[in-house]
């Protein structure tokens, strides 16, 4: 438990960083070039980690176990980058970061109803802490910004993109538990994010060669460059592999819970990045949600004695 803590953390604070690397470059580049690219670069970092097991992965797996990947692929990378890209036209980046918020509860939610997973009392807590810090960040900036018809738009295509991370979240769940019920060999976790990567890679290539995307990327900066290299090395290689392995030791409820780092995250790198002032709502609001995040990933009384007396 304690290493799969330690894995989503690392998974989504880099995640939180997703919202700053795409701002330097939306608007610049189409949407979809920006994601085709920053997965050329992820898959060109994970090749070299994982080129036999991934020969091995690919001879060994039937095509009903493509599926999961193909659903992950779609609803994790492709929906969700297409989404908070498009969001990112028309609002702005901390409030972009902070609607990722959304994700917790949304997780949660799809956790109970579909993998039938308890809410018991500190998960609850837990689960009200995040969504109320995330209520009052949200607030703050509304009140302090206003509100027009464009940020609407754009705040509501970001609220689709946390729908769809949080659709992958739970389907990354399902496989696991799938793989642990039926003893298959799970995927490793470096080549499950090379194949989902690759999937997302091809879902992205017809729209971008429609963007027609050589002369926007000739006309890019040095710095820009540099943010879709994170996009893809560092948001997209090493944060799903980090995923994957947290998301194989914990439960959907209690990933749903550190999902809330992103737009934490994203508010701490709003102020050293792009120089924003949040106020003191902003900071009260991120501090719940990392109460919220310890709140729900604490365990039942009656789960931690079992484990030690050794029983599942």
């Amino acid at each position: 438990m304690v290493v799969g803590a330690l894995f989503l953390t690392g998974a989504f604070m880099l995640a939180g960083t997703s919202v700053i690397a795409a701002r330097f470059v939306a608007g610049d580049v189409g949407t979809f070039t920006i994601a085709a690219v920053s997965l050329f670069f992820a898959i060109i970092a994970l090749l070299p980690l994982c080129r036999q097991r991934l020969r091995e992965t690919l001879r060994q797996r039937s095509l009903r176990e493509w599926m999961p990947l193909i659903l992950q692929a779609l609803f994790g990378i492709f929906l969700f980058r297409m989404f908070l890209l498009l969001g990112l036209i028309h609002t702005s980046a901390g409030e972009a970061g902070i609607l990722t918020g959304a994700t917790p509860a949304a997780t949660a939610l799809m956790a109970i109803l579909w993998l039938k997973e308890p809410l018991y009392k500190t998960r609850m807590l837990g689960l009200i802490s995040t969504v109320t810090g995330i209520m009052m960040i949200q607030g703050a900036l509304l009140m302090g910004n206003g509100f027009s018809m464009e940020h609407f738009f754009g705040n509501l295509l970001v609220i689709c993109a946390a729908l769809c991370e949080s659709l992958f979240n739970i389907l990354s769940r399902i496989s696991s538990i799938k793989a642990a019920k039926s003893q298959a060999q799970a995927f490793d976790p470096i080549v499950q994010t090379t194949l989902v990567a690759g999937i997302a890679l091809l879902f992205c290539l017809g729209p971008a060669l429609a963007e027609h995307p050589v002369s926007s990327l000739m006309l890019l900066e040095t710095v820009k460059w540099l943010a879709l290299v994170w996009y893809g090395v560092f948001v997209t290689a090493l944060a799903f592999i980090l995923w994957y392995a947290g998301i194989k030791r914990c439960e959907a409820s209690t990933a749903a819970a550190f999902t809330g780092l992103m737009p934490f995250t994203s508010l701490i790198l709003a102020v050293i990045v792009l120089g924003e002032q949040p106020g003191w709502q902003q900071w009260v609001g991120g501090f719940m949600v990392i109460l919220g995040m310890l709140l729900t990933g604490l365990r039942r009384p009656k789960v931690r004695k079992l484990q030690a007396a050794g029983l599942p």
